[in-house]
């Protein structure tokens, strides 16, 4: 089989040539004590973390799984990604919770326990299972991030799964524990720019692909089946093909996703570009631009779907060639699992000499002798083409020599991105908040940052074990946004608006929650996202309330350095009547404006997505529809949060109970990195 040309292969040489020097030039800085390497020593600029933010969230495995639904469905595959791929929950971010977590001045997620829970056995508890939580969750992503890296990369290598993902994550991970947050912040701006111009080469494609908006409809039903492709608006009731049966009602798990992400939203926060911001201000700004920049996301996704409509037909002009294929391999191979599929077609593809010469001949005969082997990356095991391979299949047949490789940077970046965020913010936890408080309290700043580098190298070799237990990218990520988001969403959101909530009904949330997240990855693997995530749900919230009633209240000094510290909304009534009237009205009209704002943040995130989409397909009476939507949108949002902002240069004092090293140290949002 093909693979890439020399051009190509420089290209990636190149791009790793310059990521690695990237980090060997941050070193130094990123080791200059523990708030560097983990949130940037909160001199990063909000334009920076917003970006850097759009980056992380631009992974390989979620890029096939989002191309595929649009694939599948046109527009209103979008939808299904309400889930976690759209992003809502940065709608919450940017109102509220990012500024209200900034003002504890703590270095992670973990010290903020401490800070809302107290120094007591309840905190330490609440900061323990909040290690533990993102230890799970983060070995669950890195699973899905490794497995779609190798499902993308063995079509252009002549490599395993498993070893093209070994490649791509070993670069990672050297560059994450050479350059801590500065690194994954420098880098994600860097990759940021790759991955624009490989969106506008790749929509540029697809347009010039695309005669008008009833002809593409016309080969996408003659491909898919779904004779209403380019709608954008979900029907109550859709097609879904197999292994996709769940989503068929996609109303109603559009609303049931927005619902889920307004809750996970409204208990989030605490990310490190938040911590690290420079002041209130900078929290806002650099999240409406993670939005802005996360929308060129979506007409990449579009342009890739539509170039995979046309791959499609001109490769498999009878449907039935790929049926054939997966029936002749499960004949000659008939113990074969879904979860070794992909493994055995790159076996096929590249060790032909190792199969049955009668099954490599039928091969041939059904899928073409020249171009076999291309071909057979394309069928899935239930004897469908696989949509999860639409990209790099476009990619080795759409794209030129050159920009082929320039694409395939692209998605490394974006893979090698998300990879370094969410492993430079879970090592931050174990490191920070077990090794250093309760293991070697103290610890130097060197030799904490070199436990980091051993807590990120064992973290992602557990997630290896993990990955390759994966029978498809949906797959995994249902468990991790329904699963695990389940569990763990009672108690997330009850810390922020409840004040009898304390450490102990935390702890033992995230516990059951956590607890019933693996029980039934192991025993009931294949319950639908709705069932999933609502009998999880109900497990996390009997532990929550169970352990908050049976465990004593939070101490009332810690409680009031809190509420008077982050001025939340909820049930604080209290604590609320310790402020005085005029801090008490404006802190109840920035709540208001806070409120009437997210529907209309919510609407325009959304259009927003949608808008390049309707271009790229030529649906233009839907785009301007839906610019009249979008621009109400912007006026609310901007009436009722932005003009409400305060100045870039707002302090805040040190919380007595905060756990951070240094005083907080709010600077002017002008300043360079």
């Amino acid at each position: 089989m093909n693979y890439l040309a020399t051009p190509d292969y420089l290209i990636i040489a190149c791009y790793f040539v310059v990521l690695i020097s990237i980090g060997l030039i941050l070193r130094k800085r990123a080791s200059k004590n523990i708030e560097s390497y983990f949130i940037g020593g909160r001199k990063l600029p909000w334009w920076a973390l917003g970006m850097s933010g759009m980056a992380s969230w631009l992974d390989i495995s979620g890029t096939l799984l989002i191309v595929s639904f649009i694939y599948l469905l046109g527009p209103r595959g979008m939808f299904i990604e309400f889930r976690g791929g759209v992003g809502l929950v940065l709608v919450i971010m940017m109102l509220w919770v990012g500024k209200w977590h900034r003002r504890s001045g703590c270095v992670t997620g973990s010290d903020w326990m401490i800070f809302r829970f107290g120094d007591g056995i309840g905190g330490r508890f609440a900061e323990l299972s909040k290690v533990a939580a993102a230890l799970i969750g983060l070995i669950g992503e890195l699973g899905y991030l490794i497995f779609g890296a190798g499902l993308f990369f063995s079509m252009f290598l002549p490599l395993s799964p498993f070893h093209s993902a070994l490649l791509l994550i070993a670069v990672a991970t050297i560059y994450t524990v050479l350059s801590g947050f500065y690194g994954v912040v420098v880098s994600n701006i860097f990759q940021s720019f790759i991955i624009i111009i490989a969106i506008v080469y790749v929509t540029s494609l697809a347009i010039g692909l695309v005669p008008d908006a009833e002809s593409l409809r016309l080969t996408a039903m003659e491909v898919t089946g779904n004779k209403d492709w380019t709608s954008t608006l979900p029907h109550w009731r859709t097609h879904m093909p197999a292994g996709y049966e769940s989503f068929q009602y996609l109303m109603g798990f559009m609303f049931f996703y927005l619902l889920r992400n307004i809750f996970i939203g409204m208990g989030m926060g605490d990310d490190p570009r938040f911590f690290g911001a420079r002041n209130e201000r900078a929290c806002g700004t650099l999240s409406l631009t993670w939005i802005i920049t996360l929308m060129f996301r979506w007409p990449m996704v579009m342009s890739f779907a539509v170039l995979g409509i046309y791959l499609v037909h001109d490769l498999f002009p009878d449907p039935t060639m790929y049926n054939d294929a997966a029936l002749l391999i499960k004949t000659h191979i008939p113990d074969i699992t879904r979860a070794e599929w992909p493994t055995i077609l790159s076996s096929i593809m590249n060790n032909p000499g190792h199969h049955a010469p009668e099954m490599i001949a039928g091969l041939q005969e059904i899928l073409g002798q020249e171009h076999y082997a291309s071909k057979l990356n394309l069928v899935s095991y239930n004897g469908t083409v696989n949509p999860e391979r639409i990209v790099p299949a476009v990619m080795l047949h759409k794209v030129g020599t050159g920009m082929k490789g320039l694409l395939i940077v692209a998605l490394m970046a974006a893979g090698i991105s998300t990879f370094n965020n969410n492993v430079n913010w879970a090592g931050s936890f174990f490191v920070r908040n077990v090794y250093q408080r309760y293991i070697r309290p103290k610890a130097s700043d060197r030799e904490i940052i070199y436990t980091s580098w051993v807590t990120t190298v064992t973290i992602v070799f557990v997630a290896f074990l993990f990955a390759f237990t994966i029978e498809s990218i949906n797959d995994i990520w249902g468990w991790i946004a329904m699963g695990i988001g389940g569990g763990i969403l009672v108690p997330t959101f009850l810390r922020l608006y409840w004040w009898r909530f304390n450490g102990g009904g935390f702890a033992t949330g995230m516990a059951v929650g956590l607890l019933a997240a693996v029980l039934q990855r192991l025993f009931f693997p294949e319950w639908d996202d709705m069932v999933k995530f609502s009998v999880i749900l109900a497990f996390g919230f009997v532990g929550t309330i169970a352990g908050t009633l049976l465990t004593p209240p939070t101490d009332k000094k810690v409680l009031t350095n809190f509420y008077l510290t982050t001025r939340p909304f909820g049930f604080w009534k209290p604590f609320k009547r310790m402020l005085p009237p005029d801090a008490r009205k404006k802190m109840e009209k920035e709540h208001k404006n806070d409120l009437l704002a997210l529907p209309f943040t919510l609407v325009f995130h959304v259009t927003l997505f949608l808008l390049p989409m309707q271009l790229i397909i030529k649906k233009y009476d839907t785009f301007f529809f839906l610019l009249g939507v979008f621009l109400v949108a912007i006026a609310g949002m901007y009436w009722f949060w932005y003009r409400n902002l305060p100045p870039g240069t707002v302090h805040h004092n040190k919380s007595t109970e905060n756990t951070s090293n240094e005083p907080i140290k709010e600077t002017s949002a002008n300043e360079e990195i």
